[in-house]
């Protein structure tokens, strides 16, 4: 029982942009964390590879904010 506000009748679907920067968002913070938890288990593996993952994010964020102008 989802209730009236839940139906997939009326429910909208998401922006492919606005999906965009919030798995960028996601992306990033992750990234953070792997690389803070790489820093303090002097894990360098673990470190670059939340650097590259929070990099991505960013990267991810940005075609979302590019695509969101284009949808206009």
């Amino acid at each position: 029982m989802c209730g009236p506000y839940y139906s997939t009748t009326t429910r909208k679907q998401m922006n492919p942009s606005t999906k965009d920067q919030i798995e960028g968002t996601v992306h990033e913070v992750k990234g953070k964390v792997k690389e803070t938890a790489g820093k303090v288990t002097n894990n360098p593996n673990l470190q670059a590879e939340g650097n590259a993952e929070k990099n991505t994010g960013k990267v991810e964020k940005k075609v979302g904010q590019i695509e969101k102008v284009f949808e206009k």
